[in-house]
């Protein structure tokens, strides 16, 4: 027996197609068996796929899952964002909130640029890690990192981010992390890469969770409490970063937009 479920592909932090980054997006009755999640996930191919099921708890309005091709991660920052879009685009209203296992409570609200993601700030501390720095084939001014693996590694200028050419194997072979590259930018305040090929993702298109670090790290820099943010992977992508306190601590809110490129049904056997 086949069984359809309801499948959205999603560019999120773009504005036409093709660009940001791709998500898959499925809302599902119930959850399924976790082994069969992980294989949509690699069906799919994409940096994430995003489950979400009705939040029974009343905590949020759905409880979210995120599926790289290779593991389930503990935050998206994008997919989320295209969590939002989809559903706030078929159901209506002005924001949605999703119940995390690991993320707690996130929150999607429309604005005049689209769309803002609320992520919790994910502070780092300085640090040092010879080996990762050869491996991303250029020596940084600093590295910062975080125990949970978001590590920031901070070039001089937007030419040394673009010019990196890691050894994306090495990196690999060091774990999960999320390799964050950064520098001030030439169009946007500031400017980075996302390295992630310990979890199935060489190199990321527009990373939310990478952006709420870089909200923390570069706001104390910058001396104020939002800037703009260039993604420079081949694809690309635009955020807007703002610093805001919450109940249950800081929150980075993200903003861009998002583009429904496919709307159908994922055939599933058995």
């Amino acid at each position: 027996m086949t069984r359809t479920l309801p499948y959205w592909h999603v560019d999120a932090f773009a504005d036409q197609p093709f660009a940001g980054n791709q998500a898959a997006v499925m809302p599902l009755d119930a959850w399924l068996p976790d082994d069969v999640l992980q294989a949509i996930g690699e069906e799919n191919n994409f940096a994430e796929t995003a489950f979400v099921v009705k939040d029974e708890t009343g905590a949020a309005v759905w409880e979210l899952r995120w599926f790289t091709p290779a593991v389930e991660i503990a935050l998206c920052g994008h997919a989320t964002l295209a969590s939002g879009h989809v559903l706030l685009s078929r159901d209506g209203g002005d924001s949605v909130t999703f119940r995390t296992r690991k993320a707690g409570i996130l929150e999607v609200r429309r604005s005049p640029a689209g769309y803002e993601v609320a992520l919790p700030v994910i502070p780092v501390e300085p640090d040092a890690w010879l080996e990762a720095a050869a491996l991303l084939g250029a020596e940084p001014l600093e590295v910062w990192r975080n125990p949970a693996g978001y590590d920031v590694f901070l070039y001089p200028d937007e030419q040394a981010v673009r010019g990196l050419a890691p050894d994306i194997r090495g990196l690999g072979a060091l774990g999960a992390n999320q390799f964050i590259c950064t520098a001030p930018g030439d169009r946007t305040d500031i400017v980075s890469r996302v390295f992630v090929p310990g979890g199935g993702v060489d190199e990321d298109s527009v990373t939310g969770s990478a952006h709420a670090v870089l909200t923390g790290f570069w706001t104390g820099r910058l001396g104020r409490t939002s800037f703009t943010a260039h993604q420079a992977s081949a694809r690309g992508g635009d955020l807007t970063c703002q610093i805001a306190k919450g109940a249950d601590g800081d929150r980075a809110w993200l903003g861009g937009n998002c583009v429904t490129v496919v709307e159908g049904k994922f055939y599933l056997a058995g």
